[in-house]
């Protein structure tokens, strides 16, 4: 049997609510597929650079992130490139846009 996901949208509405919450600014910069659409964060760190995240599965089936720009920040063009390669691989693709000069993502989920 396998584990009940939360639909996109609703994970990415609850996302940017408890950024708000935490008073870190986040938008949805692109709309994806409501259901099943999968989720990227670029993260703004605010004059440190950009990072651009992609959502994963560990081998134990466990939520995960992947920073698809690599481990070091980069120039935000190159955060933007990233986005548009995977858009063109899958246009069901939701982009949340994150600023916070420390790096906080509101979720608990690992980052590899």
């Amino acid at each position: 049997m396998s584990e009940a996901r939360l639909k996109a949208k609703l994970w990415v509405q609850a996302a940017v609510r408890t950024c708000g919450a935490q008073g870190v600014t986040a938008i949805v910069a692109r709309k994806g597929d409501d259901d099943a659409g999968a989720i990227l964060i670029k993260q703004n760190l605010m004059g440190g650079g950009f990072r651009v995240l992609t959502q994963i599965r560990t081998a134990e089936g466990a939520a995960a992130w992947l920073r698809g720009t690599g481990p070091d920040p980069v120039e935000e063009a190159a955060a933007d490139a990233y986005i548009a390669r995977q858009i063109d691989r899958d246009w069901d693709i939701w982009v949340i846009e994150i600023e916070d000069r420390a790096g906080r993502l509101p979720f608990e989920s690992a980052v590899v």
